[in-house]
């Protein structure tokens, strides 16, 4: 996630840009969170947390990746290195096809790998990627009825989004949703970065989802640049998922609104700063998220259309 002062909260008026002309000037209100003690799930706490470990204990963004990359062999997933350049920056996005219907249209799920030089970039962004790694395992276990899946992990998002810009640059297969993972490390509420049109149905599955997990639901076009951004001014249909605290959501917006905030939100405290580190996060809190977001996106996928199929201008 990209930052300017992580001391100073009141700079992410500039970080948090609008996603295009039609931002609105006020946020959607928070949906609190319902106080249900969800069923435990150690293993994939676990795991996550292993994962994030492991990505954010190999040294540099090569390593990082190298980090993903083991994992995806671990779990039989073939995944591809795609290079790029970005005038005297060399990157490297991986890529992986999960399959799916033949002929479905495209969800592509990601989330960038690199970090700054400052801290251990677990929370920026280790837990994003650990939680691609476990939507890919379970959406693998049990695909979708009317998408294929993919799944991405950025390069150089700290350096201007490259690695995102870089793929949309290059023509792929336009998805018919991206989905990106940004600071994915505790908190009680998955704030969705949804822009005003488009989206309606993931809004309101994610909506479903949260309720049934047990978390709060925060959705609205103000939200940090990441790598949802280069997807969006493409045209490219695209939303974000973080997982924070409910009170650092207000803090954030607050801060978006012009308003001087009582105290810097933990994310900015956090991220960009030698603080980004595994005691940070949360895994108990992150599998939970990760629970809503499968939920929302089976929900989301229940209704679209199955492959092959046409729809009329009156919907018949």
């Amino acid at each position: 996630m990209r930052q300017l002062a992580p001391a100073l909260a009141l700079l992410l008026v500039a970080a948090c840009a609008p996603t295009s002309q039609a931002t609105r000037a006020s946020a959607a209100a928070v949906v609190a969170p319902v106080p249900v003690t969800p069923a435990a799930k150690p293993a994939a706490a676990r795991q996550w947390l292993g994962d994030v470990q492991a990505i954010s204990d190999a040294g540099e963004n090569a390593q990082r990746r190298a980090a993903i990359a083991q994992r995806m062999d671990a779990m039989g997933i073939a995944w591809r290195k795609e290079a790029f350049v970005d005038g005297k920056r060399e990157g490297e996005n991986l890529i992986a096809d999960l399959g799916g219907p033949e002929g479905a249209p495209l969800l592509l799920i990601g989330a960038h790998s690199d970090r700054v030089e400052h801290g251990k970039g677990a929370t920026d962004n280790a837990s994003g990627s650990a939680t691609v790694l476990a939507l890919a395992q379970r959406l693998r276990a049990q695909p979708l009825q009317h998408h294929r899946v993919a799944i991405a992990f950025w390069d150089l998002e700290e350096l201007g989004l490259l690695g995102s810009k870089a793929y949309v640059a290059a023509g792929k297969t336009k998805p018919a949703l991206y989905v990106n993972f940004d600071v994915f490390g505790w908190g009680d509420t998955l704030w969705m970065m949804a822009p005003a049109t488009g989206q309606q149905a993931l809004v309101d599955s994610s909506k479903t989802a949260t309720q049934a997990v047990g978390i709060g639901f925060s959705p609205g076009e103000q939200y940090p640049p990441t790598d949802h951004l280069p997807f969006i001014r493409a045209g490219w249909p695209a939303v974000s998922y973080s997982l924070v605290g409910a009170d650092e959501i207000k803090l954030v917006l607050e801060a978006y609104a012009g308003k001087k905030p009582t105290a810097p939100a933990k994310v900015m405290e956090v991220i960009h700063s030698d603080k980004d580190t595994v005691d940070q996060v949360d895994a108990t809190a992150a599998v939970r998220g990760v629970d809503a977001v499968e939920k929302a996106l089976r929900g989301w996928d229940a209704t679209a259309p199955a492959a092959g199929t046409t729809t009329s201008a009156n919907g018949q």
